[in-house]
């Protein structure tokens, strides 16, 4: 039997609701309220990256929530991801 690799994928996947960081998978809520509630506290908590427990690394990810359910976060997302895609296919060739 073939084992399937696990592969690093970015975003929230259409297909079962949940988030992929990477390698590690989270579920979302189904709800839209819920997913922004979510976004809008992950935004809030990493600005108090200074804080004990909360960090920096929260916004990018509330970021990522948000664009599921709001458009003007979805377009800035698209432009950062195209943006990054075209930065490195400079640096390869």
């Amino acid at each position: 039997m073939e084992q399937k690799a696990k592969t690093r994928r970015f975003g929230i996947d259409p297909a079962t609701g949940r988030l992929h960081l990477g390698i590690v998978e989270t579920p979302l809520p189904r709800s839209k309220t819920g997913r922004i509630v979510i976004g809008a506290g992950l935004v809030g908590g990493g600005v108090l990256g200074f804080l004990p427990v909360l960090g920096f690394w929260m916004v990018p990810v509330g970021l990522l929530v948000l664009s599921q359910d709001l458009n003007f976060v979805r377009r800035g997302r698209r432009r950062v991801t195209l943006w990054w895609a075209r930065r490195r296919q400079g640096r390869r060739g």
